[in-house]
């Protein structure tokens, strides 16, 4: 019987090769974040005015990097339905291996993804003097890709929850596009939604977990928050045990089927 450290690595080394195996993925993964950052950036640039004289298009970058994080984490969802309609998943499910182990290396496989993706973002805006060097730190990068590990965490395991329950690529689809704009908009990655936002929007906002890893992203990056640094960073470790419990329960009744 395979440990659970095995079932982990062997499902995690096989997403990072499906990965590098779809030249078009790679490609595609990168690209979108940098014309949402050209466009949006250069264009709502005169029209937002950011505290302490910080750029909007600075202000912008870690809102982005989430932004990739979240797309490419919840869209590892597709995988799961693809594994269970060439009946893989049906195969490891009855193996005896642990289910936790199976959706913890579901989960880090595509965590990891989103964090390659991200972070050729964080060097491409650092490059172009985007987030300046001098608003970087030592700590303040570590900080960074723990609240980018935690926004993957949180959101692959979203991904895994919902295609735990659906069968086909379409249904998937439609139910991430009906939450992924919210997500992202209500996250403050684009516009900060501070006390003079609706009363109903500040509300949704705060049931984001998004909202959290954007805001603890970019008081690590560029020293701007809106709350404290390490209370984002508990709001986000507790959302993302509670999603590994439900998606490892969702395995499991998906296993019981």
């Amino acid at each position: 019987m395979a440990t659970t450290i095995d079932t982990i690595y062997a499902l995690w080394l096989r997403e990072i090769k499906r990965y590098l195996k779809s030249k078009s993925r790679v490609i595609g993964s990168g690209g979108q974040p940098l014309i949402w950052l050209a466009i949006f950036g250069v264009g709502l640039g005169s029209v937002f005015v950011v505290a302490n004289g910080t750029s909007y298009i600075t202000f912008m970058a870690p809102g982005i990097i989430g932004m990739t994080l979240l797309f490419s984490s919840i869209f590892a969802g597709v995988n799961v339905i693809w594994d269970k309609q060439f009946g893989f998943l049906k195969e490891i499910l009855v193996a005896p291996v642990s289910r936790v182990g199976i959706v913890i290396g579901k989960i880090a496989g595509s965590a990891t993804l989103a964090l390659m993706n991200a972070s050729v973002i964080l060097v491409v805006v650092t490059v172009f003097g985007i987030i300046p060097l001098s608003s970087l730190s030592v700590v303040g990068v570590i900080e960074a890709y723990i609240f980018m590990a935690l926004i993957s965490f949180v959101f692959v395991s979203i991904g895994l929850l919902i295609a735990s329950s659906i069968n086909n690529v379409e249904g998937f689809q439609v139910i991430v596009n009906f939450l992924i704009m919210p997500l992202f908009f209500l996250s403050g990655a684009i516009f900060p939604i501070g006390s003079t936002a609706p009363i109903w929007m500040q509300g949704l906002a705060d049931i984001d977990p998004l909202k959290y890893g954007v805001d603890g992203m970019r008081a690590a990056l560029i020293g701007i928050g809106s709350g404290s640094l390490w209370l984002d960073m508990a709001v986000m470790i507790a959302v993302a045990v509670a999603f590994l419990l439900i998606a490892d329960w969702s395995f499991k009744r998906m296993q019981a089927k």
